[in-house]
């Protein structure tokens, strides 16, 4: 069972803008972020609590227990610049911590139907917890 998420209604407005223009290439990314926010609490920005990745957020997570911790912002794709610290909302990664908890983990599928699990060990930064509501 996947844990309860969490999404601003600012960034489900987006998210759900970036998902309608996408074309059908990437129908297979789309299909997983659209049912990750099917199932989302949408709050509003200065309701969010301040322990959830929200978009633009800079969270340290770790997969399948792996000892290598990742520290990286969750990005639009328009904001990813090549640079390492970003990560793309459409890849697996990017849709399963989307909405998490500091200390929650999730089962994810990746387009291959191989599985993962993704474990939010630090929200480094939110924008909401900083004020910025309207980013």
């Amino acid at each position: 069972m996947k844990p309860k998420i969490v999404v601003s209604s600012l960034d489900m407005d987006r998210l759900e803008a970036l998902l309608d223009a996408l074309p059908d290439a990437q129908a297979r990314g789309q299909d997983a972020l659209f049912e990750e926010l099917s199932r989302a609490e949408v709050v509003e920005p200065a309701e969010m609590p301040p322990d959830v990745v929200t978009m633009n957020s800079r969270v340290r997570f770790i997969i399948d227990d792996t000892a290598e911790e990742f520290d990286m912002s969750l990005a639009y794709p328009k904001d990813i610049d090549g640079s390492a610290a970003r990560l793309s909302i459409l890849t697996p990664v990017g849709s399963a911590l989307l909405g998490l908890k500091v200390g929650e983990s999730i089962d994810w599928t990746r387009q291959d139907g191989a599985t993962f699990t993704v474990t939010v060990r630090d929200l480094v930064y939110q924008p909401e917890r900083a004020g910025e509501l309207h980013r």
